[in-house]
């Protein structure tokens, strides 16, 4: 798999525990190779008309071109938010051996 065909997507969640099970079953349904959960996060956003901040993590998906359209469509369906953050990134490069095996993780 060349970097052009992986990406990088960016979900934000309320808990680790939220998280660590979004991950899992994005996981075990071969919809992501692995995802990384990043705890700390304060959010500041505007929400119905008000400004909100909350503490949140991050988590970090690595996928195919390929299985976005499924991740965009699985994700809402599982997430607890009402509108999940997800953003897709392209990848420019990468380990040829890393890249590979997220290709080989995905179906």
């Amino acid at each position: 798999m060349s970097g052009s065909e992986a990406r990088v997507v960016l979900m934000t969640a309320p808990n680790a525990q939220v998280a660590e099970s979004l991950v899992r079953a994005l996981v075990e349904e071969a919809l992501v190779a692995c995802g990384n959960i990043v705890p700390g996060l304060t959010s500041i956003y505007r929400w119905q008309g008000a400004v909100q901040c909350d503490a949140e993590v991050m988590v970090v998906l690595k996928t195919t071109a390929a299985a976005v359209p499924r991740l965009l469509e699985r994700v809402p369906e599982l997430h607890p938010y009402e509108v999940p953050e997800l953003l897709v990134l392209p990848v420019q490069a990468g380990l040829e051996k890393y890249l590979r095996w997220v290709s080989e993780s995905v179906s």
